[in-house]
């Protein structure tokens, strides 16, 4: 108990005391600024459930997670694969992309706003050489949520390529040469050696993807602030308007509260399908 204590104070006193507070909070009617709190019940999550806006932001908040999860996996597995034959100048390119996981998403956000210009912006001006008319990248309810995810992916997909790479190094030879004496081709040696032997690698990245799509918010405060039309408003967002926007502390309580139960649900799975994966191999 002794060696968990410096651990464990920093954990209840800035994670877990904070938590309770505002789980308490949730059933409580506060403006910010009122010295009093208004104990309303449930009141909070019944008005939540009864919002329309709420089951739009979960909808987004899915939206963002599959649009983004998955395309950081597959391309940050596809580099992988590429920078895994060792080609030549291939640690030139991977510290040019892992580089945008290392700059501030506010910096990466702010460059991709003048990227998206309507009118002068980088996006657009290509789209022209193309001979394809302009998006409203940003300003387009149907487009601004791609808008975001473009960006997220381009900053995450040189970190999962660091990941795979390092799982890819490590799978054994011997199983790869076993497998080609076998008559297995390139696709049956991924398919059935390197693919199995890399999942605890893409368990780690789906689960850490997914909390960190759960926590976006630097980009979506820059790009888009939610809109428009609450296009790309997430949980999280809505949280941060309801809190600092709006003033409604409870409701804002109850969103942070939905959240934290989603997280909690998917460490519980990640878990689990992590000792079924541990214990299967």
């Amino acid at each position: 108990m002794l060696f968990t204590l410096p651990a464990m104070i920093p954990f209840v006193l800035f994670w877990l005391a904070p938590l309770l507070y505002v789980f308490y909070l949730s059933f409580t009617e506060w403006d910010f600024m009122s010295p009093e709190k208004t104990f309303v019940g449930l009141d909070n999550y019944i008005d939540l459930l009864r919002n329309p806006a709420f089951y739009q932001a979960l909808r987004v908040t899915v939206l963002f997670c599959a649009g983004s999860v998955l395309p950081v996996i597959l391309i940050g597995l596809g580099l992988a694969l590429l920078m895994n034959r060792k080609l030549k100048g291939s640690m030139l390119y991977q510290v040019l992309l892992f580089s945008p996981w290392v700059t501030p998403t506010v910096a990466v956000s702010i460059v991709w706003s003048w990227i998206y210009e309507p009118e002068i912006g980088l996006a657009n001006t290509v789209l022209g050489f193309l001979g394809l008319p302009p998006i409203g990248w940003l300003h387009d309810p149907q487009w601004a949520l791609i808008g975001v995810l473009l960006v997220t992916i381009w900053k995450s997909v040189g970190w999962a390529m660091i990941f795979y790479l390092v799982a890819l190094r490590n799978v054994p030879s011997d199983l790869l040469e076993a497998a080609e004496l076998d008559g297995a081709g390139p696709f049956q040696k991924f398919m059935r050696v390197t693919l199995p032997l890399i999942s605890p690698t893409t368990l780690f990245l789906f689960i850490v993807q997914i909390i960190g799509a759960l926590q976006a918010y630097d980009q979506i405060n820059v790009l888009t602030q939610g809109g428009p039309s609450g296009s790309t408003r997430t949980l999280l967002y809505m949280y941060y308007q309801s809190a600092f926007e709006s003033f409604q502390i409870g409701e804002a309580s109850s969103v942070a509260m939905v959240l934290v139960f989603i997280c909690m649900l998917l460490s519980v799975l990640s878990l689990n399908i992590s000792k079924r994966t541990t214990h299967y191999h």
